[in-house]
């Protein structure tokens, strides 16, 4: 059987916040796509650090910056991504981001196969207590195909 059609009106999808000032809109989830892949929007608040640096084995980890300057570390190179910029971190790629300006940056992240959502729910969950220290994002994430290298 077919999976349904999904559309989202603006303004709409699944808020995660991280109680940070940084939040995710879960656009497609694995489910909705059968695990083929999964999207979302992060909302980063001016100085947020992102994830610790990390690769995946499977997973392919793409970015769409829609608003503002996002920093992204690849390997050993540091870039900076503004808005329109596309980045995919295929398999085997060191990659992490942050926003290292003085306004928030809005940035559509997919990744394939799907799933990723998940691991940003247990985030949520994981931080309802606090900010989340990097090697807690680390632990949780590798539950989803993330290797910390740092």
């Amino acid at each position: 059987m077919p999976l349904p059609a999904v559309v989202l009106r603006p303004n709409s999808g699944e808020v995660l916040d991280y109680g940070n000032g940084d939040l995710s809109v879960i656009l497609a989830t694995g489910e909705m796509t059968g695990d083929v892949f999964s999207i979302a929007e992060h909302r980063l608040a001016p100085g947020a650090q992102g994830p610790p640096l990390h690769r995946h084995e499977r997973l392919c980890d793409a970015f769409y910056v829609l608003e503002g300057s996002l920093t992204l570390r690849v390997e050993d190179q540091t870039l900076t991504a503004d808005a329109g910029a596309f980045a995919c971190f295929p398999p085997g790629v060191a990659h992490t981001f942050l926003n290292a300006s003085q306004a928030p940056v809005r940035v559509l992240n997919i990744n394939a196969p799907g799933g990723w959502d998940r691991v940003l729910r247990s985030l949520v969950a994981a931080s309802s207590d606090g900010e989340l220290e990097q090697a807690e994002i680390g632990r949780i994430a590798a539950e989803r195909d993330m290797i910390v290298l740092e």
